[in-house]
């Protein structure tokens, strides 16, 4: 299948592609802070830079695109039909850098909560998710 718009014009679509302060990971932010979190961003010396960090709780939190961390659970999760080697090899190598990237956390002791972009519509459901991953370790840290 054709692509539908120019190389130029793909191009212009994916510089404005952020990896950083995305609107899911402006959310997540937002409701954590109302929850009464406090946080960092991004620290450098821990693996994958985190999106979220909480060190008070020891917990890691990564705001995932459904696209570019291939959520199976979601429409926007799949390989575009267009270039669908170059995709598949792209997806795939993001899903097993990140899976390296949790991994080495966890054994650093860091709790790992990822929230995908598609959960982000709906600010309750974040809540939820978030609240039943940190209870527990609150109450490991009374």
């Amino acid at each position: 299948m054709a692509d539908r718009i120019s190389k130029e014009h793909r191009s212009w679509n994916m510089s404005r592609i952020r990896s950083t302060n995305t609107r899911p990971e402006l959310i997540v932010r937002l409701l954590l802070h109302k929850m009464g979190y406090r946080f960092r961003l991004h620290r450098k010396d821990l693996p994958a830079k985190p999106d979220i960090v909480i060190p008070k709780f020891k917990t890691v939190i990564f705001v995932h695109g459904c696209f570019w961390h291939k959520h199976k659970r979601c429409v926007d999760g799949h390989i575009p039909a267009s270039n669908r080697n170059y995709w598949k090899s792209k997806i795939d190598s993001n899903v097993k850098r990140d899976k390296k990237n949790l991994k080495e956390l966890k054994k650093m002791g860091w709790s790992v909560l990822v929230i995908w972009e598609c959960q982000c519509k709906n600010a309750n459901k974040i809540i939820n998710i978030i609240e039943s991953h940190m209870l527990p370790i609150k109450q490991r840290n009374l």
